[in-house]
């Protein structure tokens, strides 16, 4: 799998977004007393935390899919060798 997939680029953006969003809803609670502002801020950095925590294991998924991929496919080739040489032997 590429490692500039369009997935990655995404995932990227939105935590980057939901960073600013963070700090700039932070910053302006604070600047004008606003503890909405400010819980609406950590719940952005919360939810990038989220997002990052979820693409590493989405991630980790895809490389397990790709290894038990490359197994099988192996498991069939031998078993492709293994038929050719019996149909041979008859």
């Amino acid at each position: 799998m590429s490692s500039s997939s369009p997935g990655r680029a995404l995932a990227i953006f939105t935590v980057g977004f939901l960073l600013l969003d963070a700090a700039l809803l932070i910053w302006a609670g604070l600047e004008l007393s606003r503890g909405n502002l400010v819980g609406g801020g950590i719940a952005c950095l919360v939810a990038a935390g989220v997002i990052v925590l979820v693409w590493r294991r989405y991630r980790a998924t895809l490389d397990d899919i790709g290894v038990q991929r490359r197994e099988m496919k192996a498991e069939v080739e031998a078993i492709r060798d293994l038929l050719r040489e019996r149909n041979q032997q008859n």
